[in-house]
C-alpha cells in the first residue's frame, strides 16, 4: 500500500509469509532475508510485550522534497472494527529515529503489530492522518497471483 503525504511516500508491506511467497522471487527472497534478518529483535520485542504471533510490515518513508520530516510511530491500521498502533519499530536504515529523509531517499523499519490484523478483508491505513484503503485491490490481486500459482502446480 502507499500513502502520499505532502513530503513523503509511505509504502507499507505486510511480511506474512502468505502474502510474500506470491512475488517475485527476487522480490520474495529479499523481504524474507528482511524479515528472517529482524527475527531475534522481534522474538525479544514480542515476548516482552506478551505477543505469541506478532503482524510484521516493512514501511518505508521516500523523500519527495529536501529534508522531509516523517513520524514514524504515527502508522495504524484498521482491520475490522480495530486499530492497530506499532507495538514496536525496528529500525533497518541509518538515521530512522531522526524521522527526517533527504529528497530521493529512503528510510525504513520493520513495524512490529499485534495479532489480529487480517490480510484477506479490507485494511485501512493511517499515516500522519493521512489514509489509504486501497487493500480491496490488493487483496484481488493476491488471490489473482495465488490462482495463477495453483494453475502452474496442477498443470505439472
Amino acid at each position: 500500500m502507499q500513502i502520499r503525504l505532502p513530503s513523503v511516500l509511505v509504502r507499507a508491506t505486510p511480511l506474512d509469509e502468505s502474502v510474500i511467497r506470491l512475488l517475485s522471487p527476487d522480490s520474495y527472497r529479499a523481504l524474507r532475508a528482511l524479515r528472517d534478518g529482524q527475527q531475534g529483535a522481534v522474538d525479544h520485542a514480542a515476548a516482552q510485550l506478551g505477543v505469541n504471533r506478532p503482524s510484521l510490515w516493512y514501511v518505508s518513508f521516500f523523500g519527495l522534497q529536501p529534508d522531509a520530516r516523517y513520524t514514524a510511530r504515527d502508522v495504524d491500521i484498521m482491520s475490522g472494527a480495530s486499530d492497530f498502533r506499532p507495538l514496536d519499530v525496528l529500525p533497518l536504515t541509518a538515521g530512522f529515529g531522526s524521522e527526517r529523509v533527504g529528497q530521493r531517499q529512503v528510510q525504513s523499519a520493520v513495524y512490529v503489530f499485534d495479532t489480529g490484523i487480517d490480510l484477506y478483508q479490507p485494511l485501512t491505513i493511517t499515516v500522519d492522518g493521512a489514509s489509504g484503503s486501497n487493500w480491496s485491490t490488493v487483496i484481488r490481486t493476491i488471490e489473482q497471483e495465488r490462482a495463477l500459482v495453483r494453475a502452474r502446480a496442477g498443470s505439472r
